[in-house]
C-alpha cells in the first residue's frame, strides 16, 4: 500500500497530518504544539492520551498558560518553569516527504529551536520519531533532550531492569521524586522488570526514573501493545535526574514513557538529538505485556 499524507481536522485540536500505511494510522498536530495526538492499529482505537477538555495544564507567570493537549512532545531537560512550560499554543510550520513528515514550531524565548520528524514503514507497524532541539541562543547552553510519550488511560506499562552482571560494581540506577510513595500499589519492581499501571481512581502522581540497558519500555491498552526503543544507556555521557535514559509517570488522566538524552553544554547552532522507534502489536484482550515476547518480536521485526 505504501504511506499516505493526508490534512483534515481532528476533533478539537485543529488541522492534522495523518500517516497511513494500512497497518497504522498516526496523527500529528499543526495547529498548535506541535503533538503526535494519534497513534492506532488500523481499526483499532487511539493509544495516545488526548486532553481534549484541556485538564491538565501549567501556569507561567510571564507567557501564560501552557497547555498538555494529549500524545507525543518534545521537552527540554532540566524541567524548570518558565522554560520547561512555554505555552506552545501557536500553528507551526510542517514539510511532507515521501512518508514523513517534519513539524517545526517558531524558536522559543529561551534559544531553542524544536523540531520532530516522523517516519513511517511502507507496510510494518512501525515508525521512527527523530527529536532535535538547536541552540539559536548565541551561546552556549546546557540541556538534554527529552521526547514524552502521553498514553491513554487504564494500561499497564513494563520496563527492563538492567541485568548486567557488574561484579562489584552497581548496575541499576533508580530515581524517585518527593511525590512518588514506594508503597503506591499502581508500581512494582521485581529483579529483572518494573510494571506500573495507569489507575483513574488514583489521582497522585507517581514517577520514576531508570538505567534502561534493554532498549526498550512497552505499554498494553486498548487491545494494542505500544513498544518505544530506548536509546542505549551510556556510562561515558551524563544524563540528567541522577543519571537516568528513562523515566514513566503516572496520574489519574494518563501514563507517560519518556526517553532522555545526554545532558552537556551545546554550543550555538548545535543540536541535540533523541531518536527512537515506535511499534504496536495486537493484543486482543489487553493481555499484560511480557518483557521477553516483546523482545523476540524487536529482534524479528
Amino acid at each position: 500500500m505504501g504511506v499516505t499524507v493526508s490534512e483534515r481536522e481532528y476533533a478539537n485540536f485543529g488541522k492534522c497530518i495523518f500517516l497511513e500505511n494500512g497497518a497504522v494510522k498516526l496523527g500529528i498536530t499543526v495547529d498548535m504544539g506541535p503533538r503526535i495526538i494519534y497513534f492506532s492499529l488500523n481499526g483499532r482505537e487511539n493509544i495516545m492520551f488526548e486532553d481534549r477538555d484541556r485538564k491538565f495544564t501549567e501556569m507561567t507567570d510571564d507567557y501564560g498558560e501552557w497547555v498538555n493537549y494529549g500524545g507525543h512532545r518534545l521537552w527540554c531537560s532540566p524541567e524548570v518553569n518558565p522554560e520547561t512550560y512555554y505555552p506552545d499554543n501557536a500553528p507551526v510550520d510542517y514539510v511532507i516527504g515521501d512518508g514523513e513528515v517534519t513539524v517545526t514550531p517558531k524558536p522559543t524565548p529561551f534559544g531553542k529551536s524544536f523540531q520532530i520528524t516522523v517516519s513511517m514503514d511502507s507496510t510494518k507497524p512501525v515508525v521512527t520519531v527523530t527529536h532535535r532541539i538547536k541552540n539559536v541562543s548565541g551561546k552556549p547552553s546546557r540541556y538534554a533532550a527529552w521526547s514524552i510519550t502521553g498514553l491513554t488511560a487504564g494500561g499497564v506499562c513494563k520496563v527492563p531492569v538492567n541485568t548486567e552482571k557488574t561484579g562489584y560494581l552497581a548496575n541499576r540506577v533508580l530515581s524517585l521524586w518527593d511525590y512518588a510513595d514506594v508503597y503506591d500499589p499502581r508500581f512494582k519492581m521485581t529483579n529483572t522488570e518494573i510494571r506500573l499501571r495507569q489507575d483513574a481512581f488514583m489521582k497522585k502522581a507517581f514517577k520514576i526514573g531508570l538505567n534502561v540497558k534493554d532498549g526498550f519500555a512497552a505499554y498494553a491498552v486498548n487491545e494494542q501493545i505500544f513498544v518505544k526503543s530506548v536509546p542505549d544507556h551510556r556510562l561515558d555521557i551524563e544524563y540528567p535526574d541522577f543519571s537516568c535514559n528513562f523515566e514513566t509517570y503516572t496520574n489519574g488522566m494518563f501514563l507517560e514513557c519518556e526517553n532522555i538524552g545526554e545532558i552537556r553544554e551545546y554550543q550555538d547552532g548545535e543540536e541535540a538529538v533523541i531518536s527512537e522507534k515506535w511499534m504496536l502489536l495486537d493484543n486482543p484482550g489487553d493481555v499484560e505485556p511480557e518483557i521477553e515476547k516483546i523482545r523476540s518480536c524487536i529482534s524479528g521485526s
